[in-house]
């Protein structure tokens, strides 16, 4: 099927747009989940996962540029009458994991819906409650000082009064869950992880549509794109810094010296351009992850990370008035760790 993938209603499929990524230590393994295609821009959303794109986890070792493995995760079909759909993971490493040409190998095989077993990784795919929360009151009077360079003006917002705009959404999710027998993801080994979903094009190849790595990121920074428009969608991180890196150094700047938080406002954006690029999650295996103030070390389902993401790019702390326990509902201890919808 022809998707003409430089049309908008192509690029602008919410099965395409990564709403957020997690990776946090599961049972004796590290799990990786990738959330998309949220009802938060209504009840129409398309059903399942899109049949001709591919989503993929991507992982660097010891701060290398490029990844050199990858779970890439495919879906046959449509949702059937049950709203199934066949899917398989493919393992690639080393330059595999970098070549959209590359095969890999089948790790495993199932439908969503159900946990499927395979070699040395479990993976449950489907609708879930979403676990992510903020309230998007306070995201847009922080949006607007970011734009425009202002003080933050929280007169119209209260944390005492805060909601969780996500409450009652829902989301697509895969939950890929690999074991520390695997001969790179053992215990201690430093990681980066990174997202993408890629597209079908009608050459034949694949374009990267969309991708994720530090939570936030794009509603804080690009909070229009709703069309994957922004270049920032199709690139590899290794090419962040060099391409917006003195956006994220103006953006930061500005609003750090409008609300006087740092001496030196240029000085504090470079700091976090430099923390924020590459655009890649950051976690030891088997250790405790936390996407919070004491550090980031991957981000756990119940992470405030919007909360450590205001305060990061302000210069001082900043409530959300939001804390894990209004999603607690929306995940468990156990595999697949998210809670069906």
């Amino acid at each position: 099927m022809s998707h003409h993938l430089d049309t908008p209603l192509a690029r602008r499929n919410g099965r395409l747009y990564i709403d957020d990524l997690y990776v946090f230590p599961g049972d004796e393994s590290t799990v990786l989940v990738m959330d998309v295609n949220s009802t938060i821009t209504g009840p129409d959303v398309s059903p399942g996962f899109h049949p001709d794109a591919r989503y993929e986890f991507k992982v660097h070792f010891d701060g290398a540029a490029a990844e050199d493995l990858t779970y890439r995760v495919a879906f046959s079909g449509e949702p059937d009458a049950a709203g199934q759909q066949p899917l398989t993971v493919h393992e690639l490493s080393g330059p595999a994991a970098r070549s959209d040409g590359a095969e890999g190998t089948v790790a495993a095989r199932g439908r969503t819906g159900a946990a499927t077993d395979g070699e040395n990784v479990r993976i449950w795919a489907g609708r879930i409650a979403d676990p992510f929360y903020v309230d998007l009151d306070e995201l847009a009077t922080i949006n607007s000082a970011v734009d425009s360079g202002t003080k933050v003006d929280m007169s119209g917002w209260s944390s005492s009064s805060a909601k969780n705009s996500f409450a009652g959404t829902k989301v697509h999710s895969i939950v890929m869950e690999v074991a520390h027998s695997h001969p790179r993801l053992r215990p201690g080994a430093q990681v980066g992880v990174w997202c993408a979903t890629k597209l079908a094009t009608d050459a034949g190849g694949w374009r990267q549509v969309n991708r994720a790595g530090h939570p936030m990121m794009w509603p804080i920074f690009w909070p229009t794109d709703t069309d994957f428009s922004n270049p920032a969608n199709d690139r590899h991180p290794s090419e962040d810094l060099a391409a917006d890196g003195a956006f994220f150094t103006d953006k930061v700047a500005g609003v750090v010296a409008a609300n006087g938080t740092s001496t030196d406002p240029r000085g504090y954006g470079r700091t976090v351009a430099e923390e924020l690029c590459p655009d890649v999650m950051s976690y030891e295996v088997g250790t405790p992850a936390t996407y919070g103030f004491a550090g980031r070390n991957g981000r756990a389902l119940a992470d405030n990370a919007p909360e450590v993401m205001f305060s990061l790019v302000l210069d001082t702390a900043t409530t959300s008035g939001l804390t894990p326990a209004v999603t607690a509902d929306q995940r468990t201890d156990t595999f697949p760790y998210v809670v069906a919808a």
